[in-house]
């Protein structure tokens, strides 16, 4: 299992637990189709992912969290400008007060912007979901995190998979897995306030780089990518995402008090 703590430990990490980052062999997106994705950024690296909920407030995974964090919306590909992009401090770093590293537990944060997001076609909050995913449900995952490169072998080989950073924000397409398939997959690690996503046979996930970053059903954010199996560009097993439905009451009552 891993633990992705932030992009610049993703080369690192692949032994152990961490927490989860990338589309594996997922396609490039099409620029700004998926306009409440964020990229956060600590001391201007790249580190995880996050979702527009509104024109002040960010979701993120909790694991993410870090000292120097900014926002940056209207991104598409991080080492270009094209004058769409709109840059944020963050004035409230929020994570759920029961989140726990170890078992990935409660792994939310909410951010609160110094100055609201300039809403454009660029630049949109997801709406948050009116109900909880349903397994076989298709969804759609992002984010900058690493993406396998298959080259196959000209010796008659396997073949080989490389991965790699993409600038560009990438795009997979994603089912919600049954929670009594995806246990068997993660024996006593799955709880009620989590959900898996994937293909069946594996092969299209989120990986190191991914993570905070949006599961996306039916035009709702189902889902905050937190963690899963390593190494993520060869593994079968789905992805895990905190489930975003469990915590609507906690979402609207710390914005309301922020």
């Amino acid at each position: 299992m891993w633990l992705l703590l932030g992009f610049s430990l993703l080369l690192a990490s692949a032994a152990a637990q961490e927490d989860r980052a990338q589309t594996n062999r997922g396609e490039e997106c099409v620029p700004y189709s998926q306009p409440w994705q964020v990229a956060l950024f600590e001391r201007g690296r790249f580190n995880c992912g996050a979702s527009l909920i509104s024109p002040f407030w960010v979701l993120s995974a909790a694991h993410c969290q870090t000292r120097f964090m900014r926002v940056r919306l209207g991104e598409h590909n991080l080492r270009q400008h094209d004058g769409r992009e709109q840059l944020r401090m963050v004035s409230r770093v929020i994570p759920h007060p029961r989140y726990k590293a170890r078992s990935h537990l409660h792994d939310l944060m909410l951010l609160r912007l110094v100055r609201p997001a300039r809403l454009s076609a660029q630049v949109h909050p997801v709406a948050l979901p009116a109900r909880c995913p349903r397994a076989g449900e298709a969804c759609l995952v992002s984010g900058w995190g690493l993406v396998s490169n298959d080259k196959q072998s000209h010796k008659g080989g396997s073949g080989s998979s490389q991965v790699i950073l993409p600038d560009t924000l990438h795009c997979a397409n994603i089912s919600v897995i049954s929670d009594e398939s995806c246990n068997k997959d993660y024996p006593g690690r799955l709880t009620k306030t989590m959900v898996c996503a994937g293909v069946e046979g594996g092969g299209t996930d989120s990986c190191e780089g991914d993570s905070g970053g949006p599961l996306v059903c039916g035009g709702a954010l189902q889902g905050i990518v937190s963690w899963g199996d390593v190494p993520c560009d060869t593994t079968t097993k789905p992805g895990v995402y905190t489930k975003v439905c469990n915590y609507l009451q906690w979402i609207r009552e710390t914005i309301s008090r922020n």
